[in-house]
């Protein structure tokens, strides 16, 4: 009985801690998308910069230290925006560069690793499931 009464109070407070939690997205409407426009810009500027070739793909860590804020918080805030995750923004990024790319060099290693990609095998992988075809059936699409 006492473990029945212990549980229940259990309950109502997480489901107290998640209303709240979910809360803060409704009423910080205007600071969130805010972190939208602000991971948009960051995530054009690191491509244009060329920080990949030294660091490699961002991550999500990267942006959410950018913003000074926790990972699992940023994703939250662009998920509930978007409605999609903060990881696959950023591979749809990469996606759209690395078609751009193609199109004009049409080297697959070469696109690879100016994308920040450690081998072009990565770079294959990631892009055939993303859009379902491999960079070289996308090039000889064109």
């Amino acid at each position: 009985m006492q473990k029945n009464i212990l549980v229940g109070y259990i309950d109502a407070m997480l489901n107290y801690c998640q209303r709240f939690y979910n809360r803060q997205f409704s009423m910080r409407q205007t600071e969130n998308s805010d972190i939208l426009t602000r991971f948009n810009a960051l995530l054009s500027e690191y491509f244009e910069a060329g920080l990949q070739s030294d660091k490699g793909l961002p991550g999500v860590q990267y942006f959410a230290d950018k913003m000074n804020m926790s990972p699992n918080y940023f994703s939250d805030v662009i998920k509930r925006y978007t409605g999609d995750k903060a990881s696959n923004i950023i591979r749809e990024h990469v996606i759209r560069l690395a078609k751009n790319a193609l199109k004009s060099s049409g080297n697959i290693a070469q696109v690879a690793y100016s994308l920040g990609f450690e081998y072009p095998q990565h770079f294959t992988r990631m892009f055939k499931k993303q859009t379902g075809i491999t960079p070289k059936q996308y090039l000889n699409n064109q």
